[in-house]
């Protein structure tokens, strides 16, 4: 790896970190749906918004069930589902 695309792949790492540290986990969605989307329905933002808004709700409530299940009575916080789930995805994007 070239030592300017390290650079930007830290800074890259630095800034999403800091994002996340601010919105929130659940904000983490924001930034790996759309990218999943784009991947799976192309470029038209026709298609792309909803596409997106659809798919960030169907992520957060399947997070949501699955945080509420996993260990019941108990219940793991959303944020770590998303992050689980989402974290290698983005480790992906950014290694694209």
């Amino acid at each position: 790896m070239g030592k300017a695309k390290l650079v930007c792949f830290l800074v890259v790492s630095l800034v999403v970190g800091l994002v996340v540290a601010f919105s929130g986990l659940i904000g983490f969605v924001g930034l790996v749906i759309p990218h999943l989307c784009r991947m799976l329905f192309g470029s038209d933002h026709r298609l792309l918004m909803p596409a997106s808004a659809l798919g960030g709700a169907i992520f957060l409530i399947a997070a949501d069930t699955l945080a509420r299940t996993v260990i019941s009575p108990s219940e793991l916080p959303v944020g770590v589902i998303t992050a689980f789930l989402g974290a290698p995805f983005f480790i992906y994007l950014l290694r694209k």
